[in-house]
């Protein structure tokens, strides 16, 4: 059984169906909880905790995140917990909601010069871990995030997105 139960909202054209994100998001993010459970020991409910994951675009997200964080710009990944949790912290019924905009993901994905499905990946680990509690605002919070968000996709078997750049 699955610690996570994950809700896929398809806001947008481009996005795969329903059913093939569900797939997807599933392959990543639960080896994401594994990797929490045994390296972090990250307690989660008995319950699966509701994570709902929305693929919007650009013009959607670009609202979001003026509404909710001043910045009126597209941005990749928005993730907005149900309740402030610690890294470490028991979740509760409701994770949060992870938001990720397909035009932007898409432009980077190609600057980066890596698959969608790989940028992709590595936003939904990203994501997933701000819901934690995790964030970069300063350099050694962002060394502690970069360094899971890593070690996660070593899992998946993706490189580190991070190679060669200081932290965020």
């Amino acid at each position: 059984m699955s610690s996570l139960d994950i809700q896929i909202s398809v806001e947008a054209e481009a996005w795969p169906s329903e059913e093939e994100l569900f797939d997807f998001s599933s392959r990543v993010l639960n080896p994401a909880v594994d990797f929490l459970t045994s390296e972090e020991q990250q307690p989660f409910p008995k319950m699966p905790t509701e994570l709902s994951l929305v693929f919007t675009d650009d013009a959607a997200i670009r609202e979001i995140n003026a509404e909710w964080r001043d910045k009126d710009k597209a941005t990749n990944v928005l993730s907005f917990p149900a309740f402030p949790l610690e890294p470490g912290g028991m979740p509760g019924p409701m994770l949060g909601d992870i938001v990720i905009a397909r035009e932007t993901v898409e432009r980077e994905a190609l600057d980066l010069d890596k698959s969608f499905e790989d940028h992709l990946t590595h936003l939904l680990v990203h994501g997933f871990l701000h819901l934690f509690g995790y964030d970069h605002m300063d350099t050694e919070d962002a060394e502690e995030m970069e360094g899971l968000e890593t070690r996660i996709l070593a899992k998946l078997g993706l490189s580190d997105p991070y190679a060669g750049q200081e932290p965020l």
